[in-house]
């Protein structure tokens, strides 16, 4: 053996002396106890000059199985005093054994690590600490066919950077959760950072890769937040704001889940009484050559219809539908008219006559219907044209289908009335947020990256914007299914739980059912159209079940509500005994990465942002604004100054 060789053999001898922590007593499936070695009983190990971490709880381990190294991580650790006591031991700790319980985790073959078990030790296999390029190994979460970014390092290895498989964690659904201030938005915003500042040059990328982030908050919507090249929407539905609007084709929201949830129609009347008018609506528009003519003769023939009824109670009601459908008639002096005051009722024949015509009603004449062509109601009809927006036309239809049903006494109006008084209520909020065009519509214009900004609109309007657009977006996606998946969105909803929840007590059964159903939809068929959800929330418990178990990664971040940790344990298959007990303890900016992802679950600390493209979600700090900064004389001397800069009541003004 030459000196080189020798050396060699001496080092492998000492590194294994110094890493071996002991041997398997007990072998039960999964769990494994280790005795430790006597000698291996201190907080750190020397080697070669150097300090290294002995074992312990949420630590790694391997055992060698004759080629194989199987990977283990340390869950639990207890100590046993040995019944017969050898007095020949120096020190009384010495009769005291340290044991590590261990769960398998998988093993290393040809230099890369396998989850899973493909042999369990056996009694006596020796146990050694991880070396550094092992522990990378095993904390190597990169496919061959994939590419890495750096979302952060190790919190319990210090300097083990921590790198995800691009296309493992983004063709791939995604949960975030921790509690308000633990740093999920922060997770959110680096991960895709990183992703953009990746890939944001790739011609292909930019054609092909599209990502929508729901805002409820305000917290995205800074220019240069996580990048600059972006498309923000910012909605408002406040009267004295002027916001940004959605653009829709008629198509995508003439749907009978839609209406039905934005009336809130009961299931037996109102429903069936939407679903016809929706019907009527797409007949005329779509198979009539002039529909806006064809509306008015229609009309025309129910207003003859109506005068001619013999029932005051029901005639004036059907009146009051006709005036909500026809515009207002406004005289010389900007005056609203009465469109009815040239007609009366008689109460003795029963039926309405004109004013200006002899007293008898028109259904007892010949000729009344043609009398009924110069009332002053039937002339308006000629003023009439259909509304810009597509609720208020859903709504003149629908009065013109309701006046038809009350008429042949298929509806009754106690019935049907709240149905389109909540749509009227709804109707102006909508007005704010969303156009209609007829025109292609690029909802990206031009960019791969859009943020709609919610922070400033209704609780109505927060939960109805992403089910519009996430529904219209997958509904195109599954389209493109049959050509081929080359196109892919993320879907990303930060604090989810405002549209996820399904123990919300503000809606309807059906509405609740319908959102729950279309996002549960995009997460369980989604990944067969190149569709992916990320989803971000401090009360994981709130969300459907059924979302969150179908979620492939996980970064969870501080929880402290009871009921948050117990629905993460029931749902997240990936998490380990340790990683879970840790979640409540967590510091600020550190997660628990699992899922397919990750091989084992890991305490990641994520990386920092540069500032300015941080989101906009940090605490204010008190101190800094409650502290003076300036000496008490220097702060009056300016306040005095600018007391004596404003003039006083009886002082003239500049100007």
């Amino acid at each position: 053996m030459n000196k080189e060789t020798k050396n060699v053999t001496n080092d492998i001898s000492l590194k294994n002396s110094i890493f071996r922590i002991g041997c398997v007593f007990s072998v039960e499936g999964r769990e494994v106890r280790i005795k430790v070695d006597k000698q291996k009983n201190s907080s750190h190990l020397l080697y070669k000059g150097n300090l290294l971490k002995n074992i312990s709880v949420d630590g790694y381990l391997k055992i060698i199985k004759g080629f194989i190294s199987i990977i283990a991580k340390v869950v639990g650790e207890y100590v046993k005093e040995e019944k017969y006591y050898n007095q020949e031991y120096k020190r009384e700790e010495n009769k005291i054994d340290r044991i590590l319980k261990v769960h398998l985790l998988g093993y290393i073959e040809n230099n890369q690590f396998e989850r899973g078990i493909k042999e369990l030790p056996l009694i006596d296999n020796q146990c050694f600490l991880l070396d550094r390029e092992e522990f990378s190994i095993v904390h190597d979460f990169i496919k061959k066919d994939d590419q890495p970014i750096k979302i952060g390092s190790s919190a319990i290895e210090k300097g083990q950077d921590i790198n995800i498989g691009i296309n493992s964690i983004f063709a791939s659904h995604i949960g975030i959760f921790g509690n308000t201030g633990s740093g999920k938005s922060y997770t959110l915003a680096k991960l895709y950072r990183q992703l953009f500042l990746k890939f944001q040059e790739h011609h292909s990328f930019k054609k092909n890769a599209r990502f929508l982030l729901f805002d409820f908050n305000g917290e995205y919507n800074d220019p240069e937040c996580i990048i600059s090249n972006k498309t923000i929407y910012n909605l408002t539905t406040k009267d004295e704001d002027i916001g940004d609007k959605l653009q829709f084709n008629e198509n995508d929201l003439l749907n009978i889940e839609l209406f039905s949830i934005l009336a809130n129609a009961t299931e037996k009347t109102q429903r069936p009484f939407l679903k016809r008018s929706l019907n009527f609506y797409k007949s005329v528009m779509t198979s009539v050559d002039d529909p806006l003519e064809y509306f008015k003769n229609i009309l025309r023939n129910r207003l003859r219809d109506i005068l001619l009824l013999p029932d005051k109670m029901k005639a004036d009601l059907l009146l009051n539908y006709v005036l909500n459908i026809l515009p207002k008639e406004i005289d010389e002096n900007g005056i609203e008219t009465d469109l009815i005051d040239d007609i009366i009722w008689h109460g003795t024949s029963r039926g309405y006559y004109l004013i200006s015509d002899v007293p008898y009603p028109f259904n007892q004449v010949d000729d009344g219907r043609s009398k009924i062509e110069k009332t002053k109601l039937y002339n308006q009809i000629d003023y009439y044209s259909f509304k810009d927006d597509i609720i208020s036309k859903v709504i003149d239809f629908m009065y013109l289908q309701l006046i038809y049903d009350v008429c042949n006494d298929r509806a009754q109006n106690e019935h049907i009335s709240p149905a389109i008084n909540k749509l009227k209520a709804i109707q102006k909020d909508i007005d704010k947020v969303l156009e209609i065009s007829n025109e292609p519509i690029d909802f990206w214009k031009g960019n791969f990256f859009a943020i709609i900004n919610l922070n400033n609109t209704k609780l109505d309007i927060k939960k109805l914007i992403p089910l519009l657009i996430s529904r219209k977006l997958y509904i195109e996606h599954k389209k493109e299914k049959k050509v081929g998946v080359t196109k892919s969105l993320n879907i990303i909803v930060d604090e989810a739980h405002n549209i996820l929840s399904y123990i919300s007590k503000r809606e309807s059964e059906t509405w609740k059912d319908y959102r729950l159903e279309t996002f549960e939809e995009i997460i369980k068929e989604g990944r067969k159209f190149g569709v992916f959800l990320t989803i971000a929330s401090q009360r994981p418990a709130d969300i459907s079940t059924t979302i969150i178990s179908q979620l492939h990664n996980y970064f969870i971040h501080r929880l402290i509500n009871e009921r948050d940790i117990e629905t993460i344990g029931c749902t997240v298959s990936y998490l380990d005994k340790v990683s879970y007990e840790n979640l409540p303890i967590l510091p600020t900016g550190a997660c628990v990465l699992a899922g397919i992802t990750a091989h084992v679950p890991v305490v990641v600390a994520v990386d920092k942002i540069e500032k300015n493209h941080e989101p906009n979600n940090r605490t204010i700090n008190l101190l800094e604004n409650w502290i003076d900064k300036k000496p008490q004389e220097e702060i009056e001397e300016e306040e005095k100054e600018e007391e004596e800069a404003v003039p006083g009541d009886d002082e003239e003004l500049p100007f």
